[in-house]
């Protein structure tokens, strides 16, 4: 399991308010995005609505899809090429690997949120960035990464509260101003030997699971193979045996199966509407008391044991059961065999060369009120399609 969370009392990480770092570290992401994550070119697309929005003077929150662990690091560079820094909403946990990265990690813009609980402190950085005016602040709006550049998750309404609260205040200054979200869409494209990419990482997992690899079996066969076997293995873990029907019903059973138990224990058997929203429940309440100190080592090893429970059926949720079906793309091949590895080892290789297009969306104006009686956020629902338009995938 990748640490996510902590058994430790939040500190919130303030966003850095200086210039000159956030300035040399911008230089630089071109060079990690190509060392780290094997991204060797980076399309700009709709930099001049961005641009419009900046010479307006308008508050802007830029809403981008995340499916991959480089993303702000393009959002970043994005940002550079319209001549202005952003200020990123980044999880708690990214702050917790090291103090060199956590020095970094803020000079470049980064202030932290804690996902496993009400945030206020983050909540209030936010909309002060926005009120000030003076640079962009980026949230996403899925809240984690996917590894599914053709599927957009639900998006979460914190973006919406966060521009609200900041449009009442601008509006109520002197001379007033306003708010908009500018959705950003970051498409991935593949440009290497895709055979030698699948090859190489399958051969790995296979070895793990104590099979030979079968280079000679059709590839698509080859990754469904893994699928099945990495699902028979955690419904032999859950069930007790492996279960019939179709992928989308098994995998669905087999989340409920990990966390109907919990809500049972945890929240009163409360469930909610996305798998995501679940585990983050689940989590609070599970951590609660093991941050306070307030259970035996026992009992914190038990709830270590549910923790893990909780990551792997989101992770399970994010394995859409059609993505590799029919003719798949290389990308989504290559994002499912990086699921796989990271799933079975908490790390994926690097893949390159890999280019990324990045798409500014028209800006999307923010009232400070919400209109009473929509079943819908509509600022949320016009950014969900805007993203699928840019995306080019349909809405669900």
């Amino acid at each position: 399991m990748h640490p996510v969370v902590f058994d430790q009392p939040y500190e919130f990480v303030p966003p850095y308010q200086g210039r000159c770092w956030p300035w040399i570290l911008q230089r630089l992401i071109r060079r990690r995005l190509r060392r780290d994550y094997g991204i060797e070119e980076i399309h700009c697309e709709g930099l001049d609505r961005l641009k419009q929005s900046l010479s307006a003077g308008h508050s802007i929150l830029l809403a981008p899809n995340h499916c991959r662990p480089c993303d702000p690091g393009i959002v970043t560079e994005l940002c550079r090429r319209a001549g202005v820094a952003p200020f990123t909403m980044a999880s708690w946990h990214l702050f917790m690997q090291g103090r060199v990265r956590r020095f970094l990690l803020r000079r470049i813009g980064a202030f932290s949120v804690y996902r496993e609980g009400m945030d206020r402190q983050a909540l209030q950085a936010g909309v002060d960035i926005l009120q000030q005016a003076k640079r962009p602040l980026v949230i996403f709006p899925e809240g984690v990464i996917t590894r599914t550049n053709d599927r957009l998750l639900a998006l979460m309404e914190g973006v919406s509260f966060v521009a609200r609260a900041a449009a009442k205040k601008r509006s109520a200054s002197s001379p007033a101003g306003q708010v908009v979200i500018h959705p950003v869409a970051i498409r991935y494209r593949f440009h290497g030997d895709i055979d030698v990419a699948l090859h190489g990482t399958l051969d790995a997992i296979e070895n793990r699971l104590s099979w030979r690899p079968r280079r000679e079996i059709d590839r698509i066969e080859r990754v469904y193979r893994i699928g099945e076997a990495l699902l028979w293995l955690k419904e032999i873990e859950h069930f007790g045996q492996p279960q019939l029907g179709a992928i989308f019903e098994r995998v669905k059973r087999l989340i409920d199966q990990i966390l109907d138990p919990l809500e049972h224990e945890w929240t009163d058997g409360r469930s909610d509407t996305t798998t995501v929203a679940r585990v983050k429940n689940l989590r609070i309440a599970i951590l609660r008391d093991m941050i306070a100190g307030e259970v035996t080592e026992e009992e914190r090893k038990r709830r270590w044991a549910q923790l893990e429970d909780v990551y792997m059926a989101q992770q399970f949720s994010h394995y859409p059961p059609d993505y590799v079906r029919g003719n798949p793309t290389n990308e989504r091949l290559l994002e499912t065999v990086e699921k796989f590895e990271e799933d079975l080892t908490d790390e994926s290789r690097i893949h390159r060369p890999m280019a990324a297009t990045v798409k500014v969306g028209d800006p999307v104006l923010v009232s400070p009120q919400r209109v009473r009686g929509a079943a819908e956020d509509p600022i949320m629902r016009e950014v969900n399609r805007s993203l699928h338009e840019m995306l080019g995938i349909p809405l669900p």
